[in-house]
């Protein structure tokens, strides 16, 4: 085993034990072969191909298609940022007798439990099929037709690249490219760490300039980044 190798070792044994899925293998071809078997990573490809196939039917093409896509890229960060803090980190909590506890923040919170589970790394069905329509919605409904699919397209296309980069991170496949380390590293002190910092996935924009994107070693290593300080109801 390599020196690489020994030490990714050591940390796994550190944290008690591995976060990478089970049934997945090293190479990058072999772990897009699972990725692609997932429910989720279809879903989302059929509707980015389908949105692809309505922009190339609808036609009259001009540079304002380039900008519904832009600035869903610029907004990424952020909105990463917000629903991990927000929504997959939320506290359950009663109002008018009710507990309110959405089904995406208790799987997210199965997650962060057991990391290397894999039907918990993707999002919730019944969460995705929610977030293309009803972005579909809001961009056909907001934007003339061709102009809307082209951020449909950029939509689905992020959708897709933040569940790959997820799966990615959790799967065995070590980094070897400077950029994917740097997400790797990043999601695995989320995890490992403390879940308090390093929320962005695909960039980390948005935890550099809102402070939550620390040196590993000035952060003190948590003791509830398994169960977000919430126990099981």
């Amino acid at each position: 085993m390599s020196v690489a190798g020994m030490v990714l070792e050591g940390v796994d044994r550190a944290v008690g034990r591995s976060d990478r899925p089970a049934n997945e293998a090293q190479s990058l071809g072999r772990a897009a072969a699972v990725f692609f078997r997932q429910p989720s990573p279809l879903i989302i490809g059929s509707v980015l191909l389908a949105a692809i196939g309505g922009r190339v039917y609808v036609g009259r093409y001009s540079w304002w298609d380039l900008l519904p896509p832009a600035v869903i890229l610029a907004l990424q960060p952020f909105t990463e940022w917000l629903i991990h803090v927000l929504v997959l980190h939320f506290r359950p909590r009663t109002l008018l007798g009710r507990r309110i506890d959405p089904l995406v923040s208790r799987k997210h919170r199965a997650h962060h439990a057991d990391p290397r589970e894999l039907s918990l790394v993707f999002i919730p069905l019944q969460t995705l099929v929610g977030l293309l329509g009803g972005t579909a919605a809001l961009l056909l409904l907001a934007l003339p037709l061709g102009r809307g699919l082209s951020g449909l397209v950029g939509a689905y296309a992020m959708t897709l690249l933040y569940e790959w980069t997820h799966y990615l991170i959790h799967s065995s496949y070590r980094p070897r490219h400077r950029l994917f380390r740097y997400v790797w590293r990043a999601h695995r002190n989320h995890h490992f760490r403390n879940e308090h910092y390093w929320f962005g996935v695909t960039v980390h924009v948005a935890d550099h300039l809102l402070g939550t994107f620390p040196e590993r070693s000035a952060v003190e290593l948590s003791q509830t980044a398994r169960t977000l300080g919430i126990d099981a109801a």
